[in-house]
């Protein structure tokens, strides 16, 4: 990985990724692409950005060519509940840009990668320490999508040889963006509202865990699986990671041992309840640390500190 493509920037993985990658590689050797081009967006802003949209791929095709790139990572894509609410958007844009996107890998002999989520896992899954291999029967379109992209990737592999990877994310908690419509965004919400307001307004019922893992953690599973050793890897694509499991009410006193005077409530959301019902409580991640080493370092009290000192400053508030 010494030139990368990454679709979807402007998104929560793509915006703290590309800042690694351009410490990482040298700001002349990551060409960030989004959709749009917001002024003053430090990920626009930052180094070499473009325009793109990724159903468009004679247009993605020339940029890999034109910028002479050796990896695309792609994550341009609608999440959980935005996908559910518009689902043949989501059909479109979530297989027909990652089909653009291999087909420019291939043609161009260029190492892959895309993530999966929890989402490709169903109701008929094992709850608890979810295997890396187990019935995978999801009941959301984003759920299809992730599993449809898994053997796609598969199948670009086994067939034409492309060097696709690619792990299974859980929830994904940031200091630094905003939720972007996902099931477990809750998790990012609950720490804007303790700073702002003292107090949250839970969508999530109680009692309902989910894998999540902290931003820094996933952003150094992406960088580590690339630069893996390819001979070691037997799964490749959609590897189990999770950093930790836990339900509304442990994240309301992880929060309360820093800001005891912090409250929450529940307000359920039928629809990303409903979601979060369908996936596990906790999955394996044996085989992603044995194959490539995966090893977070956050647990739930240490992402909880750490995110209410970020957003604290970034907020300009104190607690």
């Amino acid at each position: 990985m010494k030139k990368v493509l990454v679709t979807g920037c402007l998104g929560q993985i793509g915006s703290e990724l590309v800042a690694r990658l351009r410490e990482d590689l040298g700001i002349e050797n990551v060409i960030a692409t989004d959709i749009r081009r917001p002024e003053g967006d430090p990920t626009v802003e930052g180094g070499m950005f473009e325009v793109l949209d990724v159903m468009d791929r004679e247009a993605m095709n020339h940029l890999a060519q034109s910028y002479e790139v050796d990896t695309l990572i792609h994550l341009a894509a609608l999440l959980s509940a935005v996908a559910e609410a518009k689902p043949q958007m989501g059909w479109e844009l979530n297989m027909g840009g990652l089909v653009n996107a291999l087909e420019v890998a291939r043609e161009n002999n260029l190492k892959f990668f895309t993530p999966s989520s929890i989402g490709a896992f169903g109701p008929n899954t094992p709850k608890d320490n979810t295997p890396q291999d187990t019935i995978q029967r999801p009941t959301t379109m984003y759920g299809v999508t992730k599993v449809a992209g898994e053997l796609l990737c598969d199948y670009y592999y086994t067939k034409f040889g492309v060097d696709t990877r690619g792990v299974r994310f859980p929830g994904l908690i940031s200091y630094k963006t905003l939720p972007g419509g996902g099931t477990t965004d809750y998790a990012v919400d609950i720490y804007y509202e303790a700073i702002k307001n003292k107090t949250y307004e839970c969508f999530i019922k109680e009692g309902t865990a989910m894998d999540m893992m902290y931003m820094p953690d996933a952003i150094d599973a992406i960088v580590q699986l690339m630069n893996a050793d390819p001979e070691k890897l037997i799964h490749r694509n959609a590897f189990n990671i999770s950093a930790m499991s836990f339900e509304p009410e442990e994240i309301k006193k992880s929060i309360q041992k820093v800001m005891p005077e912090f409250t929450m409530s529940y307000n359920v959301d039928p629809v990303r309840q409903g979601i979060a019902d369908s996936w596990p409580n906790a999955i394996d991640s044996t085989c992603a640390k044995e194959e490539w080493g995966f090893a977070p370092k956050y647990d739930l009290d240490a992402m909880t500190r750490d995110m209410l000192a970020k957003l604290t400053e970034k907020l300009m508030a104190t607690i």
